[in-house]
C-alpha cells in the first residue's frame, strides 16, 4: 500500500505515515462479504491479498457480476460510501482476503488536513470513472466474442482465478454461450 500511495507522487512521507496509522487490518474468508446489499458502506479498503467480486441482483433475481478486485487495489461500495445511503451491491471474497480498511470519518479528517488528499482522491475517482466508462462501452459496443478476447488479452488472471459462472455474468452472456466461445477459440 505504501508503494501504491507513493506511486502517485502527490503525498508526502508524513501523509503516507498518517494514512498507515489510521488503517486497520481485516481478514475475510472465502465466500464472506465485505458489504452486502441494504447496508451503508462506512469504509474503504486496500486489498493486500486475495480476490473479490462485486455483484447485484437483477430484477429477475439473477446475480450480475460487474467487477473483480485484486490485490493492490482500493475497494468500496463507492456510491454508498459517498452518499451514506444503503447499497444495492454485494462485495464477496472469492478467496481468503486480507485488507487494510480506513473509516469514512478518518478519510474526511485526512481531507481536512491537506489538499494533497483531495488531489489523490480526485485522481483515483477519475481513474475509476475511466475504467467504468470503458466497461460500459465494451459491453454495449462489442460482441460477446470480442469481449471474451479482450478479457483474455487484458485480464488473463481473471480466467485463471474466477469461476466461469462469474466470468459469463461479467461478460453479459450465459455460461453456455461462454463455453461455445471458448471452444471456437481453442480450434
Amino acid at each position: 500500500m505504501e508503494h501504491y500511495l507513493r506511486s502517485f507522487n502527490i503525498l508526502s512521507e508524513e501523509e503516507i505515515k498518517s494514512f498507515q496509522n489510521n488503517v486497520k487490518s481485516k481478514r475475510i474468508k472465502k465466500g464472506d462479504f465485505f458489504i452486502e446489499e441494504g447496508k451503508t458502506c462506512k469504509h474503504v479498503a486496500f486489498v493486500i491479498s486475495g480476490l473479490l467480486r462485486s455483484f447485484y441482483y437483477s430484477s429477475s433475481s439473477e446475480e450480475v457480476t460487474y467487477c473483480f478486485t485484486f490485490s493492490g487495489s482500493f475497494l468500496s461500495a463507492y456510491s454508498s460510501f459517498l452518499s451514506q445511503s444503503k447499497t444495492v451491491e454485494n462485495i464477496q471474497a472469492l478467496t481468503d482476503v486480507e485488507l487494510w480498511t480506513i473509516s469514512r470519518d478518518e478519510i474526511l479528517k485526512l481531507e481536512e488536513s491537506s489538499t494533497n488528499w483531495l488531489k489523490l482522491f480526485k485522481f483515483i475517482a477519475e481513474q475509476e470513472y475511466i475504467k467504468m466508462e470503458k466497461r460500459i462501452f465494451i459491453l454495449q459496443k462489442e460482441s460477446a466474442e470480442k469481449r471474451y478476447a479482450d478479457l483474455l488479452n487484458n485480464q488473463p488472471e481473471l480466467l485463471q482465478n474466477v469461476p466461469l459462472i462469474y466470468i459469463s455474468s461479467y461478460l453479459g452472456i450465459t455460461q453456455r454461450h461462454l463455453s461455445r466461445i471458448r471452444r471456437s477459440l481453442s480450434k
